[in-house]
């Protein structure tokens, strides 16, 4: 029997959209007022869920408390009041878009996550937008 654990978590960053390669008119055109040079912030909401078998003898799919700290160590401390496009080595040469950020996440986790479970990320940068990534 599979099940799926999810994790709520919650982080604030600041972000600019955009390419060092292109024009400042493209870059406008193509990501508008996300392309502030001043940057701008979210308030990020996370769902990470993990899907497998439930262990017989815990009757854990994963202990929840572990994928918190995982969380926590891994994500919320990386990025939390964080200028992703200048603070984080992630972006550094990589536009921090939501889909982005999401894989990025999802990569930060997917090695601590058993080899036979399936992991899942969700990330609101606002209530009604929001990406998914499953590692495919």
């Amino acid at each position: 029997m599979r099940v799926t654990v999810s994790r709520k978590a919650h982080f604030n960053s600041a972000h600019r959209l955009y390419r060092k390669d292109w024009t400042m008119e493209k870059n406008d055109l193509v990501f508008g007022k996300c392309n502030n040079p001043n940057f701008h912030g979210h308030n990020y909401d996370l769902i990470v869920s993990v899907t497998g078998e439930i262990d017989k003898e815990t009757g854990f799919v994963i202990d929840v408390k572990i994928l918190a700290d995982l969380i926590k160590e891994h994500i919320e401390n990386a990025f939390d009041h964080k200028n992703l496009n200048l603070d984080v080595d992630d972006f550094q040469d990589l536009n921090p878009t939501a889909e982005n950020i999401a894989v990025v996440i999802w990569n930060k986790l997917r090695v601590f996550i058993a080899h036979n479970q399936e992991l899942e990320v969700t990330l609101y940068e606002t209530p009604r937008n929001f990406v998914t990534y499953k590692g495919n």
